[in-house]
């Protein structure tokens, strides 16, 4: 009886260990801020179409992410260096890439993380 009582106590703390952590993502988007990893598009894509239709320019601030609309800006924070960038969304990512952002040449460059390929950010919706 014990390990049942223990077990359901478990299994209501992992619920609000969930629940506080979907809450925690909800308010950080709802706020537009983001975090995570940031790659960039290798110079292959330039000049591909992108899923907005446009063709990929490397030397334009643009991104592409997850969900948000094509044509939001966003201000991309390198949190290594502080540098940041203000970047328009014309891609969509595959939901099963684990970066939250891939910014074009351009954006890395001013971003400090072409070299490195990838760096951790914040992603802030400009509005």
């Amino acid at each position: 009886m014990k390990i049942l009582a223990v077990t359901r106590q478990l299994g209501v703390v992992l619920v609000i260990v969930s629940v506080a952590a979907v809450l925690n993502f909800a308010l950080a988007t709802a706020q537009g801020a983001e975090e995570g990893t940031a790659n960039f598009y290798s110079d292959k894509f330039q000049g591909k179409k992108l899923a907005s239709g446009e063709k990929y320019d490397k030397n334009k601030l643009t991104a592409s992410h997850k969900t948000l609309a094509f044509g939001t800006k966003v201000k991309v924070t390198n949190l290594d260096n502080s540098k940041s960038v203000v970047v328009t969304i014309n891609d969509r990512m595959k939901k099963s890439n684990s970066a939250v952002i891939d910014v074009s040449r351009k954006a890395a460059q001013e971003l400090g993380f072409v070299k490195a390929g990838k760096a951790k950010v914040k992603l802030e919706v400009e509005k």
